[in-house]
């Protein structure tokens, strides 16, 4: 492990292997442990570069504070590859990580040579979803429900009903004893993220990225991720989509190999 000090914050990572550089970001409850099954592939071909973000582990955050914002993050990434000083690079984000890199994109173009969103997490606004409300949509209101049953010490409770909210009841009990120790590693950031401002994505941003860009995302998929992907692919001019067989929101656990094999045949490619 290394750090990289960044905004006042010494941002952990982990960078393995040889070749162009891949910054990859995770997503809610993840850490640079979240690509753990696909580092060893991918690294065989590409200088990996997994990062945790601010308060996430190796950092055992109490949700106490006031820089748990979505803006933090996005100019902590961004200052980051700027300290890494590798010219421009490949990024990759998953579910709100993708968020983040779909925002370095839309910020700071010339950092990225292509760009990777495995199901960005996010809300669409109504001109990417005339259905769209300034309510509070279910998800979110069961992603507070899990972070209020964090807030009340009820750690494993609150894991298992954000987890069981994405890959769909029952989940969290069949998820292997390692994953679930990282989700439960980075509880805390929960709290956090409730107040973190993060904006709806708008049409006008998707066609405003020119970074060549893959949506990847798994075809078994619950709620509403899905439809944000297809969503921003619909806008992003010349963006390409891969979805995977038999896999879910965490594809690069469940179908390392395949996973491997989309990012690597995109970034390969003139």
């Amino acid at each position: 492990m290394q750090t990289l000090n960044v905004n006042g914050y010494d941002m952990a990572y982990l960078e393995v292997g040889q070749g162009p550089p891949l910054v990859c970001i995770h997503g809610t409850l993840g850490d640079f442990r979240t690509w753990s099954a696909v580092i060893g592939p991918l690294s065989r071909a590409r200088r990996v570069i997994a990062v945790s973000l601010r308060h996430f582990f190796p950092e055992h955050w109490d949700g106490v504070g006031d820089d748990y914002l979505m803006a933090q993050h996005v100019a902590d990434v961004i200052e980051f590859i700027d300290g890494l000083n590798l010219g421009r690079l490949d990024l990759m984000g998953h579910s709100r990580g993708g968020h983040i890199a779909f925002r370095v994109a839309e910020q700071r173009p010339a950092l990225l040579r292509k760009l990777i969103l495995a199901e960005p997490g996010g809300e669409l606004d109504q001109s990417l979803d005339p259905d769209a409300n300034s309510a509070a949509s279910p998800r979110a209101m069961r992603f507070v429900g899990a972070a209020e049953k964090i807030r009340n010490g009820d750690i494993e409770g609150g894991v298992a009903a954000f987890f069981d909210m994405i890959e769909g009841d029952g989940a969290w009990k069949q998820l292997p004893a390692a994953p679930k120790q990282q989700l439960r590693d980075n509880a805390f950031t929960l709290l956090g993220q409730i107040g973190e401002n993060r904006q709806p994505y708008k049409r006008v941003e998707a066609e405003a990225i020119r970074t060549p860009t893959l949506f990847i995302g798994g075809a078994a998929t619950q709620g509403t991720l899905p439809g944000v992907l297809r969503a921003l692919a619909a806008h992003v001019a010349g963006s390409k989509t891969a979805m995977i067989a038999d896999a879910g929101h965490w594809m690069f656990e469940q179908a390392p190999q395949e996973f491997c094999r989309i990012v690597l045949e995109f970034l390969d490619a003139t």
